[in-house]
């Protein structure tokens, strides 16, 4: 009887964390579409995901824009006559110093991307945000599929401000208020390495859900420390997070969700150890942890 009681125990564990576990498609579905697109996201949406992750940057006309670099990446992108970006060449093309009709001249999708042999090719643009959005709320309404949340990164850095991006103030603005426009509070977050864009978020925008992004190996209490107030979710690169480290978050009153966990092994080992969620470039593979 005790064993038979271990077991459904286990199973109603298991069932929980399954129905639970955040699955977030990081730039789409980068593994298996061109990365930070509109089929990218749709194909996220396909394969189960909870919540869609990006990032944004802006354009000379005060467009946000899904693009993981501030310029033209040399790795995936074709220019308007058909030539390759050339990495050596990639950050002349500026999105900052481009109007979006010069954006979506490009082509960064054709080319694939040799660290995604699984990618498909096909011809694909850098999308305006509100596109995306309208995108996949019509997917979603169409094909009656639950919503999903929007994990949303501002690309910032301090070395790059005036040059790549507006200001903190600015930029985080003209961002919140075209996801306002589309999007009630309860159904995004922002995401950040640039602590300056959290700070200004909590303290301009309290309704907002925020994501602390790190790659450092300060811990979790300094980081914490330096943001100067306690963010909805601690996300870092998922090498840097143990079992303590994770039951220390949650004891703040924070969620856990690591990036980037490409592989199905490394995706249960930070299920036991209780990640709230986990961004991978696979969404498909992250279906494992729902059986």
């Amino acid at each position: 009887m005790k064993k038979c009681l271990s077991v459904l125990l286990l199973l109603s564990i298991h069932w929980s964390v399954a129905q639970t576990l955040d699955i977030q498609g990081h730039r789409g579905a980068r593994g298996l579409l061109p990365e930070n697109t509109i089929p990218a996201f749709l194909r996220a949406l396909d394969e189960g995901v909870t919540t869609l992750e990006l990032d944004v940057v802006i354009t000379k006309d005060k467009k946000v824009v899904i693009s993981h670099e501030p310029y033209m990446s040399g790795s995936i992108c074709t220019k308007p006559d058909g030539s390759l970006v050339a990495g050596k060449e990639s950050q002349n093309f500026n999105i900052y110093e481009m109007t979006y009709e010069e954006v979506k001249g490009f082509d960064c999708g054709s080319r694939g991307n040799t660290r995604f042999p699984e990618q498909q090719k096909m011809s694909a643009v850098k999308p305006l945000l509100t596109d995306m959005i309208d995108a996949v709320e019509a997917y979603l309404a169409k094909n009656n599929l639950p919503k999903v949340g929007y994990n949303i990164e501002l690309k910032s850095s301090p070395s790059r401000d005036g040059v790549y991006h507006p200001q903190v103030n600015e930029f985080s603005d003209i961002v919140q208020n075209t996801i306002a426009d589309k999007l009630p509070a309860n159904r995004y977050t922002i995401q950040c390495f640039d602590f300056r864009v959290l700070q200004y978020f909590h303290k301009t925008y309290p309704d907002v859900s925020l994501v602390a992004l790190v790659e450092n190996r300060k811990g979790v209490k300094a980081n914490i420390e330096s943001l100067g107030f306690t963010p909805q979710v601690y996300s870092p690169y998922f090498k840097l997070i143990g079992k303590k480290d994770i039951d220390y978050c949650h004891e703040q009153g924070m969620k856990v969700v690591p990036w980037t966990v490409n592989t199905v092994k490394d995706m249960n080992q930070l299920v036991e150890k209780g990640v709230d969620g986990i961004i991978t470039d696979y969404p498909d593979r992250a279906k494992a942890l729902r059986h």
